[in-house]
């Protein structure tokens, strides 16, 4: 969410300075942080096949003190504060602890909602699970208002934007720089293989 957030801002504040609109283009997925990113943008085409949404915040991690317990295996966790060992999978899960993090996690939510709502104002037909972290294809999601239309890069390029020619400012990797790295393997891989078969160890 943090990333996601700085980019929203971005933005949004860029839209503001130079008096721009911004469309955003969904192919396969935008969903979660994609999602809100997207949602600083004036407008979002999507593919009716697209998923969009997934406006959720979630926390993984797993607890091993059973698995522990039956292998005799004792735990010894020294904190200096007493929440210190937060969410220590190799320690019971502690109820207080537990419901900090799910109230933080429930303070993110909302700020996602709130970037969500503030993008899409009007537009957005909320239901009791637009922000139950579902995801939707590009047709609901134009119906429930998360996007505005459906339209691939060619299409909002030469239809809404009246652009005449494309410009891809996607960062690629230097042919000679690519070509060294791919000459540089296969002579690091050579001269591995010369060594072994005459008996060299590489440390």
């Amino acid at each position: 969410p943090v990333q996601a957030g700085i980019i929203n801002d971005e933005i949004t504040r860029l839209k503001g300075l130079h008096d721009k609109k911004v469309y955003a283009v969904v192919e396969e997925t935008c969903a979660s942080a994609a999602y809100y990113i997207a949602a600083a943008a004036d407008n979002i085409y999507v593919d009716k096949a697209s998923l969009v949404g997934s406006i959720g915040v979630l926390m993984d991690g797993f607890g091993f003190t059973g698995l522990m317990e039956k292998l005799g295996i004792e735990r010894r966790l020294m904190t200096a504060g007493d929440n210190k060992g937060l969410l220590d999978p190799f320690s019971p899960q502690d109820e207080s602890q537990r419901q900090f993090m799910q109230n933080l996690l429930a303070e993110i939510h909302t700020q996602f909602i709130d970037v969500v709502k503030r993008g899409r104002g009007d537009r957005l037909k909320e239901t009791p699970e637009t922000f139950s972290g579902l995801v939707w294809n590009g047709q609901q999601a134009v119906a429930l208002g998360l996007a505005d239309g459906l339209g691939n890069l060619d299409y909002v390029a030469r239809e809404i934007v009246k652009a005449e020619e494309l410009v891809d400012y996607t960062r690629r990797e230097n042919v000679g720089l690519r070509l060294a790295k791919r000459f540089g393997a296969s002579v690091g891989e050579g001269m591995f293989l010369a060594a072994r078969a005459a008996g060299v160890q590489l440390r």
